[in-house]
């Protein structure tokens, strides 16, 4: 349940930040998200903790991957310092 929510809250989040992107780095993450969400399906009925922490770890790993492709298309690896953790844009 607290996994359903916490993905409803992230796909809001990530719908209001798509306006921003080109088609074809949406298609990429959108691509990237599918393939995360299986991975996630597969984790809820792994047999065992350890295998169910794998694999929700490889889902953020894909999904992360996804975005960062997408960032890629779009402004050509350039990283601006909002998307860099700990990092503050200079006013």
């Amino acid at each position: 349940m607290r996994k359903q929510i916490l993905t409803g809250i992230a796909s809001i989040g990530l719908i209001s930040l798509a306006a921003c992107q080109s088609e074809q780095a949406d298609q990429v993450e959108d691509q990237a998200e599918a393939e995360a969400d299986t991975i996630e399906d597969m984790a809820d009925q792994a047999p065992t903790e350890a295998q169910e922490d794998a694999l929700d770890a490889q889902a953020d790993a894909v999904e992360d991957a996804g975005e960062e492709r997408a960032n890629q298309i779009d402004d050509n690896g350039e990283i601006a310092p909002s998307e860099v953790p700990g990092e503050t844009p200079n006013q």
